[in-house]
């Protein structure tokens, strides 16, 4: 393994970038949040990243406390890795800048990856909990084979990896879709006309989930319960008008 490469600074910030500071670093990070990985699934969902560099960065997380090797069934046949607690700090770090990246998100193209779980850490990222209501509900999201929700209770809001047990909205995509959305350059009305979400719920239960993510509504739903079927690709058809807020 080659030597790695120090910024040589007495500084917080340039040991912190030390460590996670190399190319793909941060992005085996973000897989991680999502819970233990085994080094297979990591290579799958990290397609341009070469099994010998992920062994490399892997090792080196270990050796700095950032990651461990668990044992998930005990038999010693499945290892996988995982944040420490060290590592599981990084959490609001990576959510900040998945929300600042939003911003620079371009069209997406025929080389570009996308995964379904990444918007799991993309809702939590857009997440302003100063807009909770104290309204307890849930709002769920189907984006391909993911599924997620946002609970709020006592004007605190979560993401939640898995179904919601009463979801007082329930959005349905694809994980392209959740992501231009995201990043301000599908607006959900444009995404429901062309038939690529799908959404169903009460009509104030989007509203609240709309302001919750930072997302502004394009046009109100009718009264009472809001639900949509546009025709379009299979898998991705209804839902919310609203628009990234400027």
């Amino acid at each position: 393994m080659a030597a790695k490469r120090t910024y040589h600074q007495y500084c917080g910030l340039a040991s912190a970038l030390d460590v996670v500071g190399e190319r793909w670093t941060l992005l085996i990070v973000r897989e991680l949040l999502m819970g233990p990985r085994r080094y297979v699934d990591l290579l799958a969902d990290l397609p341009a990243l070469g099994t010998n560099l992920l062994a490399e960065r892997l090792k080196f997380l270990v050796e700095k406390g950032v990651v461990e090797q668990v044992d998930l069934h005990g038999t010693g046949s499945r290892l996988a890795y995982q944040l420490t607690a060290t590592g599981q700090e990084l959490r609001p770090l990576v959510a900040g800048l998945t929300r600042w990246g939003m911003r620079f998100v371009g069209e997406v193209s025929e080389e570009d990856t996308v995964r379904p779980h990444w918007g799991f850490l993309a809702v939590e990222a857009m997440l302003r909990p100063e807009k909770a209501t104290d309204v307890d509900e849930c709002y769920e999201f189907r984006v391909d084979d993911a599924v997620y929700h946002i609970e709020v209770r006592d004007r605190v809001p979560r993401a939640v990896k898995g179904p919601a047990e009463a979801a007082a909205m329930v959005a349905t995509t694809d994980a392209t879709t959740f992501v231009e959305i995201g990043s301000g350059r599908l607006t959900p009305l444009a995404a429901m006309v062309t038939g690529r979400l799908s959404l169903v719920g009460e009509a104030d239960a989007v509203l609240r989930c709309c302001d919750l993510l930072g997302l502004e509504a394009g046009v109100a739903p009718a009264a009472g319960r809001a639900t949509g079927r546009a025709t379009g690709r299979k898998g991705r058809s209804p839902v919310t008008a609203a628009r990234r807020r400027a």
